[in-house]
């Protein structure tokens, strides 16, 4: 796939993050690249504006004229007319992890996998290589703000590859991975897995997959003779200690291999140091100096929507996280608390599908009273149909705190300029992120 021209790829769902950042791979590649998605976002306009076509309605008309080959994402409904169209044309047809896994055979891997963490672990890896003179290509999950983008592209074909290595459908089954790390496994997905088990099964056939070292957080249920342990506790390999957090930085010391590394992170919650531990030990794999990956770490500027400050100016706060699962809410809550103490922590959180909120509806109420004050929007049915009883005020009667309200979208604006929070957090994986943008201009104008 190094060599595209005159070849022509079509992409259903290209407006996707983990699409945009494969049709953008594509294209620097020499390959014609289109697509279709739902709706405009900065993504897709940004793809159109490297030169992609792309439409927004679900039309066979608006099919290039020649295909080669097409990519989809399962979040892409079944029964759209394009793709009945396409499979009457007989054009092979791939999924986005069968695309990506092609991508991977041609390289060396390091796959980052977990139920929560790997964007963020995916960029730390992609930075620390690429800051210490590795040529990297990169497939992030999310826009990584070093590079300002959710691709690295290497130079040579022989590039290493990082890549964020998904769960959801098994994704992460088609990938060839030659180093990986394993930093979180919680019931998640459970409308693909059915139960916990089969999703721990799913990261031990994940595991098996990797040549070499598979990097694992202490305690999870990961049988591999390739093992590397890190976390907090004495048995590991790597242990991380903390000496202090304060104000978004975190000094913290990676004991390891009989040496000692000390790291400064910019960023908070205990968390992040394990994604940082994570990400040292995969590039130890490679022979990279071990002070060189701390100062690579300390240069490290976070990924949008993941802790993401947008306003600190001393009067109020903003933060924005792509946090869905109860316990990356924990998390992240937990470390904004711990960052700002004395702050009123008002959030608004928009619940990411109905099957999701309704398997896990104990354990949202709970994480969700971390909270001072709580605005709660619709539920984001990405892929699903409505469950009869699965509602957001449903959850919200749940959830044991006083200062506690639903939202309509087009209310949300208005209500948080009416009440003018000191510490604002929004979160969520739907299209919460359309507010981003407006409510930052709004609060810096307070």
């Amino acid at each position: 796939m190094n060599n595209g021209e005159g070849h022509t790829i079509y992409m259903l769902g290209i407006g996707g993050i983990g699409m945009s950042a494969l049709a953008r791979y594509y294209h620097s590649h020499g390959y014609t690249v289109a697509g279709y998605d739902r709706t405009p976002s900065p993504l897709t306009l940004q793809l159109e504006n490297e030169g992609m076509t792309i439409h927004y309605e679900d039309n066979p008309v608006l099919l290039p004229a020649h295909i080669d080959f097409v990519v989809y994402t399962p979040a892409v409904p079944q029964n759209l007319k394009e793709f009945e169209a396409l499979r009457q044309n007989n054009i092979k047809i791939m999924k986005r992890s069968e695309a990506l896994g092609l991508v991977s055979e041609q390289h060396f891997t390091i796959a980052i996998a977990g139920t929560h963490g790997k964007t963020t672990t995916t960029a730390m890896v992609a930075h620390i290589l690429n800051a210490c003179g590795k040529d990297t290509t990169a497939f992030i999950g999310g826009i990584a703000n070093n590079f300002n983008s959710n691709l690295l592209l290497g130079q040579n074909k022989d590039s290493i590859m990082v890549v964020e290595a998904d769960e959801f459908d098994r994704s992460f089954l088609r990938l060839h991975p030659n180093v990986s790390i394993i930093n979180s496994i919680d019931a998640d997905h459970l409308d693909i897995y059915g139960d916990r088990q089969h999703l721990v099964q799913s990261f031990n056939d994940f595991a098996q997959l990797t040549e070499g070292k598979v990097i694992v957080k202490e305690g999870l249920a990961i049988n591999t003779e390739h093992g590397i342990r890190f976390g907090f506790g004495d048995g590991c390999d790597y242990r991380a200690e903390i000496i202090k957090s304060e104000k978004g930085v975190t000094d913290f010391v990676i004991v390891g291999e009989g040496h000692k590394t000390e790291v400064r992170l910019p960023m908070a919650g205990n968390h992040n140091v394990l994604n940082a531990t994570a990400a040292f030990i995969a590039a130890r794999q490679i022979s990279i100096d071990a002070e060189a990956i701390a100062e690579a770490l300390a240069t490290f500027k976070g990924v949008k929507r993941r802790f993401d400050i947008r306003v600190n100016n001393q009067k109020h706060y903003y933060i924005d996280d792509y946090a869905h699962h109860p316990e990356e809410i924990r998390s992240c809550l937990t470390a904004v608390k711990a960052s700002f103490p004395e702050k009123r922590l008002t959030l608004v959180f928009q619940p990411h599908l109905f099957s999701r909120t309704r398997d896990f509806m104990e354990e949202f109420a709970t994480v969700l009273a971390l909270s001072d004050e709580l605005i709660l929007l619709d539920i984001y049915p990405a892929r699903e149909l409505p469950i009869e009883g699965i509602t957001s005020q449903a959850l919200l009667d749940k959830v044991k705190m006083e200062n506690k309200r639903t939202c309509t979208k087009a209310e949300l604006i208005s209500l948080i300029d009416s009440e003018k929070p000191e510490l604002l957090v929004t979160m969520g994986a739907g299209d919460i992120d359309r507010f981003v943008e407006p409510l930052e201009k709004l609060i810096k104008t307070w």
